[in-house]
């Protein structure tokens, strides 16, 4: 049977990725994507709205959640897929209960109303391998959970919740967290697509603590392919870890984007003071999606960063003058 999937967080470039891939693989009825605001333009949309079985919608989950309930009961959705969240950790100790404003609070409002709702198969949050913190060993689904900022505070609050009403009251979840994320597409405050459009203006990228912090990394449409084959496969109540085998630090991140752009590594950053409450690794062990719905990461770096040049490239014009800050909003 055909399925509608509605994507919050859906005008981010994680969820276009998902969107695209679902598109492409899944054979919907339709994707819809619902985010705070109207789709960026083409650089960071991807076009996307030129899919005849694709509509976007712009509402916001904390301050608009009448009129999201309104589209959704419209529209019945099987499969919800939940990208929406106040990001950036690095930057969430200031205004810090905005990040539970809507990580926590705001989510938790809308899958209260959403377990009324018999059309809904199934709830896919979307987690973060940040609320594990720093690791020695590749993180499993159920060692502790040790948040070390308030933006992962906020997303780990709102997956007990979800562990607690998917336990007690039979809603219909998974959650999966996926290790750090990148994409054409991508805002340009992120490492790699800064990394890349600063090289290409012969800037240098601020490498924050010499780059020694260690993360994995995954495609977005990697990710897209889990989202896809959880929502086919997956128990209900399951959590899952999705990300590559190991880790890579952020120096060796920069390198290979610099081998990716064919520039000397020097020529492309320099170092800076570390971040507040940077953990020194992030590293996740997805055996269990493997084992559970056969996911794995396939995207490696070579492939990855082509496709990001080739972006970057391509929407030259429109994205060497975009901002490379990040700006927090409600």
């Amino acid at each position: 049977m055909t399925k509608t999937y509605a994507i919050l967080g859906g005008g981010g470039s994680f969820g276009i990725h998902a969107a695209k891939y679902l598109l492409d693989n899944a054979d919907p009825k339709k994707v819809i994507g619902i985010g705070r605001n109207p789709l960026r333009p083409a650089p960071f949309s991807l076009d996307i709205e030129s899919h005849p079985k694709y509509e976007y919608h712009a509402r916001h989950i904390t301050y608009e959640l009448d009129l999201l309930l309104e589209l959704l009961d419209e529209k019945k959705p099987d499969v919800v897929v939940c990208f929406a969240a106040q990001g950036e950790g690095a930057v969430s100790w200031k205004h810090s209960w905005r990040f539970f404003e809507t990580n926590c609070v705001g989510l938790s409002h809308l899958t209260e109303e959403l377990a009324k709702r018999d059309y809904l198969e199934r709830f896919i949050q979307i987690g973060t391998s940040e609320l594990y913190g720093s690791v020695e060993h590749a993180a499993k689904e159920d060692d502790p959970i040790r948040p070390s900022s308030p933006y992962s505070a906020s997303k780990a609050a709102f997956d007990l919740h979800l562990m607690a009403v998917s336990k007690h009251l039979s809603f219909p979840m998974n959650i999966i967290r996926p290790c750090n994320a990148y994409c054409p597409g991508q805002l340009l405050h992120r490492v790699i697509p800064r990394t890349i459009v600063m090289a290409k203006k012969g800037e240098k990228l601020p490498l924050h603590g010499g780059g020694k912090a260690e993360k994995s990394y995954v495609h977005a449409r990697d990710l897209g392919r889990a989202i896809h084959l959880v929502a086919e496969k997956a128990p209900l109540g399951t959590i899952y870890n999705a990300g590559s085998a190991e880790p890579t630090s952020i120096r060796r991140v920069v390198e290979l984007c610099a081998d990716a752009l064919g520039k000397p590594f020097e020529d492309i950053c320099e170092v800076a003071g570390e971040r507040l409450g940077q953990d020194s690794r992030y590293w996740l062990d997805s055996s269990a999606i493997k084992r559970d719905v056969g996911w794995e990461a396939e995207i490696g770096w070579e492939q990855g960063l082509a496709e990001m040049v080739e972006w970057a490239d391509t929407y030259w014009d429109q994205i060497k003058d975009w901002p490379t800050g990040y700006t927090l909003r409600g």
